[in-house]
């Protein structure tokens, strides 16, 4: 760990899985089928792994009139993780205040898309909103391990929400090592905010506010083992049914809808005692349980707000068509000298705006 960083999971191992830049290929590849190409590759890499959780703190849409990130095969790579006993956590992406269109792979069935909230408990501004949130965590005035200065920056995005979500599973699960994916997430649901009575949801929220100290002291009936405790799986498989739906449509649908619900227990260590492993990126800004891995971009978080970063690949010009996807730090720009005023990043460099 940095100094000077803790965090919400501190006791979990991570299992870092690079992604590379689309930007090292610039103009030889789509660059939204490339991200989707090679993403399922890494979640197929983190579901062989003892990994238990996959957070994924990356998002990219479909190019315009096109289907080149929401994949069948990305699909498949998720209903593999399930059938595997993982629980995949992606961030719903921060173009909430622009396009909103859905991102990927928060918008595949069986991955739970995480929106961020602000400390007045409120959605953020940039979170995506849809019916692709299924839970929200904070993701505003975020504070993590970061290179030089302090080792302490700020930042904000469905990433650092994203970590918090993957973090909270971990608890859940390192205190109930018996329990399924299915389990973890169902009592991760049943005790977020606004679900104290019955189970709500609506399209800024999901389906409430995760908060893992009420889900350890009192997590209540975990439910079936086998039972995938969230709709899309069932609702993508009717869609896929449907006679109206066209062949091309269908293949794609089913291959999203064919959802194993299979479990896996908590894999053992060579003590004994049960190890939990989690799939998270670089942005783990706060992780806690007993171990984790996730698909990882050599980019950082989502919207940073720290001048602390390394330098980015060049980019091409800008007349080239190119969507890449969200990128987690900004290139490094060395901040004007300037005295320090309360509020700003530790060093009195100010904020630089997020990326997408």
């Amino acid at each position: 760990a940095v100094n000077g960083s803790y965090g919400l999971a501190p006791g979990t191992k991570i299992l870092p899985v690079r992604m590379r830049y689309n930007e090292e290929e610039f103009g030889q590849v789509d660059a939204g089928a490339e991200y989707a190409r090679v993403l399922t590759k890494a979640i197929r890499y983190a579901s062989d792994s003892k990994a238990q959780i996959i957070n994924i703190s990356m998002a990219t849409a479909n190019s315009p009139g096109r289907k080149n990130v929401g994949t069948p095969a990305l699909a498949a790579a998720v209903r593999y993780a399930l059938a595997k006993g993982k629980l995949i956590f992606a961030g719903a992406g921060n173009s909430g205040d622009t396009s909103n269109r859905p991102q990927y792979p928060a918008s595949t069935p069986g991955v739970v898309g995480v929106g961020a909230i602000t400390p007045q408990i409120k959605r953020a501004s940039f979170s995506q909103h849809g019916s692709e949130v299924d839970i929200t965590a904070p993701g505003v005035d975020m504070y993590h391990a970061c290179p030089g200065g302090t080792q302490v920056c700020e930042s904000e995005g469905t990433s650092d929400a994203t970590a918090i979500a993957s973090a909270s599973a971990a608890l859940i699960w390192a205190a109930h090592p018996d329990w399924t994916n299915n389990q973890v997430l169902r009592v991760l649901i049943n005790t977020m905010k606004g679900n104290e009575k019955s189970p709500t949801r609506n399209d800024d929220f999901g389906y409430g506010i995760v908060r893992p100290r009420a889900a350890l002291q009192d997590p209540g009936d975990p439910g079936p083992a086998d039972e995938y405790p969230l709709p899309d799986l069932a609702a993508a498989a009717s869609e896929s049914a449907s006679p109206a739906a066209s062949k091309s449509s269908e293949a794609a649908d089913s291959d999203r809808a064919e959802g194993s619900h299979g479990t896996v227990a908590a894999p053992q260590d060579e003590d004994g005692n049960t190890t939990l492993w989690i799939a998270l990126g670089i942005s783990a800004a706060a992780l806690l349980g007993t171990a984790i891995v996730v698909p990882s971009m050599r980019a950082r978080r989502n919207r940073p707000n720290s001048p602390f970063v390394p330098a980015a690949p060049s980019v091409p010009p800008a007349h080239q068509p190119y969507a890449p996807p969200q990128q987690q730090y900004p290139p490094y720009a060395p901040p004007p000298p300037r005295s320090h005023t309360p509020g700003s990043p530790p060093d009195g460099a100010p904020r630089q705006p997020g990326q997408q």
